[in-house]
């Protein structure tokens, strides 16, 4: 143990209270810290696998044309007109009109791990308790299930039963209740006039209510039947094996295949500002708490300082430099430091996992039945560097008013 460290110790013992008191902040807000960005970034990243698990991670949909416009140029009898495509201006047909082609080419893309042919339209469902409008998606369930969680979602039925009935249709939950139906119930859908029956194979929740209470999925054939749409498609949901790409998938996809890529991020960018806004604020109002353990800390060390300085100038006419008197106080700061960070450490991850099993049932943007919670190393180290800026800062002014005093001055008692 070195000289400086050694009587660091023994001016921690001057100011035991106190110091022990700044600890208890210290660990207090490094373990609030990380408990309150376990929970937000936990719900964050929960949100964001229910919305991959429900509508992937791009979402193909309108072709891109580019428009024309005439230019002249001088000829042989005198002028002439050309078509010029502008990319400026470029002009949007709704829907996707040949989705076999363009699905079978994003599937070229590595990081492409799935794609969908979805074809959406609303309907009037009609049951014997009412009727209701109705999202109607006709997909092949087999592709499907590769770009959604719909296999993990089913509350009541089977998709082995879909599978089969040519007439089967999956339902959301709020949808299914508002209707009471049950697997097994028919009912009907009707567009522009025409009926169609169907029969419930299965019920599924997301626990996104915008989407439960109004899509229901039925084989797309039947889609095409019900919608009088032979061909095309409304859009193609992709899913991709590392999600946080799509931005830059998104770009040379589009460049590519001439469509509206839109990637999980855009489409969500409310939400997901939303979740940001929440772990910053968190963050800022727990950082009040380590901000006033090391006011406390200054404080406490302040008055070391000046109880000590006759001790100091006993050090320094003994040949301590002043930088090594400024290191025997900083070290106090980072002594209380790291015992406050470890224990803070050890509080935050025993909260996080008390947290996680406190019961709490969620409807609305995602479905859950209890804090959820993110294990991130991140939290920790962001805690910890926070702790440390704010006393170590609170530990320094008064180490440098301290390596300042000169033994004359104490024997003097002319020091300030």
């Amino acid at each position: 143990m070195s000289p400086n460290l050694r009587i660091a110790l023994r001016f921690l013992t001057a100011r035991r209270r106190a110091m022990f008191m700044s600890l208890i902040g210290i660990m207090v807000g490094v373990g609030f810290f990380i408990v309150t960005q376990a929970q937000t970034s936990g719900f964050e990243d929960f949100f964001i696998k229910t919305i991959l698990g429900t509508n992937g991670a791009l979402k193909i949909e309108d072709r891109l044309q580019a428009t024309l416009f005439p230019m002249e140029a001088d000829g042989a009898d005198g002028h002439s007109d050309f078509l010029v495509a502008s990319d400026g201006n470029k002009k949007i047909i709704p829907g996707v009109e040949d989705p076999a082609r363009i699905s079978e080419a994003v599937r070229h893309f590595k990081n492409v791990s799935g794609v969908s042919i979805v074809l959406e339209g609303t309907a009037t469902l009609a049951t014997n308790v009412s009727g209701a409008t109705a999202h109607v998606q006709g997909v092949n369930i087999a592709d499907h299930l590769a770009v959604s969680d719909l296999s993990r979602q089913i509350l009541q039925g089977s998709l082995a039963d879909f599978r089969i009935v040519p007439t089967g249709a999956v339902v959301g939950s709020i949808l299914a209740a508002r209707q009471k139906l049950h697997p097994g119930d028919s009912f009907t859908l009707e567009w522009n006039g025409a009926l169609r029956r169907y029969r419930v194979s299965a019920i599924f929740e997301t626990g996104v209510s915008d989407i439960d209470r109004v899509r229901i999925y039925v084989h797309l054939p039947e889609a095409r039947s019900l919608f009088q749409k032979p061909t095309g498609a409304s859009f193609l949901q992709v899913n991709l094996f590392d999600p946080g790409r799509a931005r830059e998938d998104a770009v040379r996809i589009q460049e590519v295949i001439g469509h509206v890529v839109a990637p999980w991020q855009k489409r969500e960018k409310t939400w997901l500002d939303v979740f940001r806004a929440l772990r910053l604020s968190s963050a800022i109002t727990v950082s009040t708490i380590i901000l006033i353990s090391g006011l406390a800390m200054f404080n406490t060390l302040a008055m070391v300082v000046m109880e000590k300085t006759k001790d100091i100038a006993i050090l320094r006419s003994m040949g301590y430099a002043r930088a090594d008197i400024a290191r025997i106080f900083i070290w106090q700061g980072a002594i209380v430091l790291a015992a406050g960070a470890m224990a803070g450490c050890v509080l935050g991850a025993a909260a996080t996992y008390g947290v996680s099993k406190l019961p709490i049932r969620i409807r609305g943007i995602f479905s859950t039945d209890s804090f959820v919670v993110s294990w991130s190393l991140s939290h920790y180290v962001a805690a910890v560097l926070i702790a440390s800026v704010i006393v170590m800062a609170a530990s320094l002014i008064p180490a440098r008013r301290a390596a300042r005093l000169e033994p004359g001055d104490v024997i003097r008692g002319t020091s300030q």
